[in-house]
């Protein structure tokens, strides 16, 4: 009993630190700039203000770059979800030539960094003509190793006598795979499918440099240029309310999909 104690206690404290860093955001959403730039540290607001939220409406627009996030999010995720889940079946559930050696050169993929291919990448969309385009955004994310890899983990851990029982009632493998294999994979698909969106969501490298159009260009990549104003103060308050904008979306995401979200990541063996 002494030690569950032990152990709950340090998890609060974990999660009260973790959770500190975003409470200085909401809270410095609300406060004046004067409070946020104050030495020392003014963590608690002397007044609840929207000043921040007014200055970031004037500065960015956050609900036309809201929807270009949302929409690179949702698009690229969806496209993950169709594209690895193919992938991934062919590379767990049927048998051709050199399926371990393609499954190898994919897992060597995975240690090459995103940075390292970012310069041919942006070449080859250049010369389509896709920069400042959903196009040059989303195509390059269609599909990535990762997200095969973790339903390939899966797919494998599924009774094959279903395919087999499929099989002999004339299902084809596109029967087998939408009628058989995905049903059985919602907790996994789920899983990828929230990595996917929360990580473009997130993601401010690639959508900073294929786009320089405001009106093209997702939210990270809009409150990136807060930087700095003509005064050469960083204006934090406003900063701040930015960041709160761009998390509650995926807050209020991971509220709605969390039960699901932890069963998948548990299901979700390394199984092969």
């Amino acid at each position: 009993m002494l030690r569950q104690s032990g152990v709950v206690a340090g998890l609060l404290v974990f999660a009260a630190l973790t959770s500190l860093p975003v409470l200085v955001v909401v809270l410095g959403a609300f406060s004046p700039e004067s409070d946020v730039l104050s030495w020392p540290p003014n963590f608690i607001p002397t007044r609840f203000t929207l000043e921040n939220f007014e200055g970031l409406t004037a500065r960015v627009p956050v609900f036309l770059q809201s929807w270009n996030s949302l929409v690179f999010a949702g698009v690229v995720t969806a496209s993950a979800l169709v594209l690895n889940s193919l992938a991934a079946y062919a590379l767990a559930r049927i048998e051709f030539r050199g399926r371990i050696a393609i499954f190898t050169v994919l897992i060597a993929i995975m240690m090459v960094p995103f940075q390292a291919l970012l310069v041919p990448i942006y070449q080859m969309v250049s010369a389509l003509g896709w920069v400042n385009t959903l196009a040059g955004l989303v195509i390059p994310r269609a599909a990535d190793v990762a997200g095969i890899f973790l339903l390939r983990q899966f797919f494998i851990t599924l009774p094959r006598d279903l395919d087999s029982a499929a099989r002999i009632d004339g299902a084809g493998e596109l029967r087998v795979f939408w009628s058989i294999v995905l049903p059985n994979a919602k907790p996994a698909l789920l899983t990828m499918a929230l990595f996917h969106f929360v990580g473009n969501w997130n993601d401010l490298l690639w959508p900073l440099i294929m786009t320089s159009d405001s009106s093209v260009r997702p939210l990270t990549a809009g409150l990136a240029l807060l930087t700095g104003s003509a005064t050469g103060v960083a204006p934090y308050g406003v900063m701040m309310a930015g960041s709160l904008v761009a998390i509650l979306p995926l807050v209020v995401l991971y509220l709605i999909v969390q039960r699901r979200f932890i069963e998948g990541v548990a299901m979700t063996g390394m199984k092969g």
